[in-house]
């Protein structure tokens, strides 16, 4: 897990609270094509939710959505309350945006930075002082506040934008791809923040495409070619949409053994995960005297073979396998 184990387990009763952000049908067509298709989902207040999907799922276009930044096609959303359409403005003062480029001035220092963005969410003065005072004491940035934002590393620069996104202590945030190309211990720290805003009340909107951080997810959504795959909390959506067994193997030739083993069609997915073959099936373990035969005849060499435990990247990859594949 690259988010560590330090990450406090994310787990919490969604039952009786109030909702942060609500769509129903929410659908955005650019001429034929279909970024968002019909999408519904409630995020409650003080959670946060997780919005999972490979690149050009749509994730993007549905947080521009809900930020009034593009106009829904059809459907409906809100946002603390407010119609994404026609109160806008009242949203963007309420919340706060992080994108994976940080939205940070490199030729700015630190401190200054912090002052743009105040005066970009109307923060001055003593306020300005103090909230300052408290972002870099968060982010662990006290000392460094003359030095250029150009100079700090990834992990820092996201400390730092996550600072920027919270100075006018907003009620939501949102966060696009927040851990692209950051280190893993980063990952790990920038996690441990987010779990501090959630523990204030904050409610966190996150898209990521790493499946390993959406472990540490209340509740999660799995977006594909535009249509919502799957929905709830990490383990709900394992017990819903992961009826098979995973038959992890570790063999000396990845490329050959797939090759071999979706010959073998004895499986409902044969997967890639780094160097290890994952096989999905509703008694994997029955297939195992034949995986190790096929194996040996093809000229790989097994170096072991294990039922596991299935990921959230397994879920995801079977919930993509069910969905329809006409949502383009």
């Amino acid at each position: 897990m690259v988010a560590g184990d330090s990450v406090r387990p994310a787990r919490r009763d969604a039952q009786h609270r109030q909702s942060a952000v609500e769509t129903i049908e929410l659908t955005k067509r650019f001429d034929s094509f279909t970024a968002v298709d019909r999408i519904s989902f409630t995020v409650h207040q003080g959670e946060i939710f997780g919005f999972l999907g490979p690149n050009g799922a749509g994730k993007t276009t549905t947080i521009r959505m809900l930020l009034g930044l593009l106009d829904p096609t059809e459907g409906s959303a809100t946002v603390l309350g407010f119609d994404v359409v026609r109160q806008a403005i009242e949203i963007r003062r309420r919340i706060g945006y992080m994108s994976q480029r940080f939205s940070l001035y490199d030729d700015l220092t630190v401190a200054e930075n912090l002052s743009f963005f105040g005066g970009v969410y109307g923060v001055r003065g003593r306020r300005l002082q103090e909230r300052k005072e408290a972002i870099l004491e968060m982010a662990g940035l006290a000392g460094r506040e003359r030095e250029l934002t150009e100079h700090l590393s990834g992990g820092w620069r996201q400390r730092l934008a996550l600072g920027c996104a919270i100075l006018h202590e907003p009620q939501m945030l949102f966060l696009d791809e927040p851990t692209a190309g950051v280190d893993p211990i980063s990952r790990r720290e920038f996690w441990d923040l987010l779990y501090d805003l959630s523990d204030e009340g904050r409610t966190i909107f996150v898209t990521t495409h790493y499946m390993d951080e959406a472990e540490h997810c209340h509740r999660l959504g799995f977006i594909q070619r535009g249509r919502l795959v799957a929905l709830g909390s990490p383990e709900r959506i394992k017990a819903e949409k992961m009826s098979g067994k995973v038959l992890e193997i570790d063999c000396s030739a990845p490329d050959t053994a797939m090759s071999v083993l979706r010959g073998t069609d004895l499986f409902e997915d044969v997967s890639l995960y780094g160097a290890l073959i994952h096989l999905v099936s509703e008694d994997v373990q029955a297939h195992r005297p034949q995986v190790e035969q096929a194996l040996e005849a093809g000229g790989v060499k097994v170096h072991s073979i294990d039922v596991i435990v299935p990921s959230l990247e397994d879920v995801f990859i079977a919930s993509v396998r069910e969905s329809p594949q006409d949502a383009g």
